[in-house]
């Protein structure tokens, strides 16, 4: 492949190589690191004229150094006169950052607080808003005086207008959190999905794949499961919440997994509590053995500890995050290699080729 140039970020430089490899290419060199007064330093060694740059640089680690930094190396290839400039973010960062997913990340006892005090609370100021201040930041408002909207920050507009500002044409992001963050670029974006190397894994490390269940951890994650389900030929259950708090009290199956092994499917796993109280409720209803798969394994907080001491029976995550730390520190961990993969699509979009062939499912006996 000639006039292609692959360069890569501090966030995760082993999955770069590994796509590297995969195309029989060589990272360019390139020097990364900090001035003394912590600015972020960054020197293309290898020419970069009319040539066709991917910039690999995930949304994991830290986050906001690894962001400016990814957002110097596209302009200094656009200043190093480079034809076209491609970003690959695994995991796109700052996706997750909605009104609502923010509320969802509070921790539990302060959650479980601010509901029984929202329970207590009436508001006489105005009939028409919710009842309780924490009722009233759930649904994206402050209780200031007046009633005043006060709405959440997203964050994933201003990367997004960020990463076009600094000289991208083009984007690759794998299973963004908030899908609806692709319109917001007005370059075009490739967002491609892991379900292919999930069937593969599936197939190759559950003996008893044919007889599971697979389990969605909440509603939002449906499609994503039923789209397994369908491609498999596997029943479909899902954990509902009943009510705002995240306690196995609150949530309960739809669906039947006695005597059978289930699957948990979700996009990603960071603070760990809705894989660990699915994992309790899908134990107390009788599943034999429990899986959880997830396209991202950021593993923040106590995750790790959470994943412990939980009756799964393995976790396995891609590498759009490292995972050689977490792995050492929980023996259930297993990675699902996406970098071959990453490597085809790089290699289509190069020469022009279909990308969406790659999702389209082939029926085995």
């Amino acid at each position: 492949m000639k006039n292609i140039v692959l360069l890569t970020g501090s966030s995760h430089p082993a999955l770069a190589r590994r796509i590297g490899e995969s195309l029989g290419i060589e990272i360019a060199s390139c020097t990364l690191g900090k001035f003394s007064n912590q600015e972020t330093s960054v020197e293309i060694k290898d020419s970069v004229r009319e040539k066709h740059v991917y910039i690999i640089q995930s949304g994991c680690g830290r986050v906001n150094d690894n962001v400016i930094e990814l957002f110097i190396l596209i302009q200094a290839c656009r200043m190093g006169s480079a034809k076209r400039i491609t970003v690959v973010t695994p995991l796109f960062p700052y996706s997750r950052q909605s009104d609502k997913s923010q509320k969802k990340r509070l921790p539990q006892h302060q959650i479980g607080t601010e509901i029984m005090s929202s329970l207590s609370q009436t508001s006489e100021a105005s009939p028409s808003l919710p009842q309780g201040a924490f009722a009233q930041s759930f649904m994206g408002m402050s209780s200031a005086e007046g009633g005043y909207r006060q709405w959440c920050a997203r964050a994933g507009t201003l990367i997004a207008n960020l990463v076009q500002a600094a000289g991208a044409d083009h984007l690759i992001a794998m299973d963004l959190h908030d899908p609806q963050y692709q319109g917001f670029f007005h370059i075009p974006v490739d967002l491609i999905y892991a379900e292919p190397c999930i069937i593969q894994w599936i197939r190759s490390e559950i003996p008893n794949w044919r007889q599971a269940v697979v389990v969605s951890p909440d509603a939002g994650g449906a499609k994503r499961a039923t789209s397994i389900c369908n491609k498999l030929n596997l029943d479909f259950a899902l954990i509902h919440k009943e009510d705002l708090a995240n306690t196995k009290e609150s949530m309960g199956l739809v669906g039947e997994v006695a005597g059978r092994p289930a699957i948990i499917l979700d996009d990603m796993i960071d603070s760990g509590s809705t894989i660990g109280l699915a994992s309790e409720i899908l134990k107390r209803h009788g599943a034999t053995e429990i899986y959880a798969i997830a396209v991202h394994g950021v593993f923040s907080g106590p995750a790790l500890q959470i994943i412990n001491r939980s009756p799964v029976t393995v976790v396995a995550c891609t590498n759009t995050v490292p995972q050689d730390e977490f792995r050492q520190q929980c023996a259930k961990l297993r990675t699902i290699d996406i970098a071959p993969m990453l490597g085809e699509i790089i290699r289509r979009t190069f020469y022009g080729e279909s990308v969406t062939q790659l999702f389209v499912h082939d029926e085995q006996a």
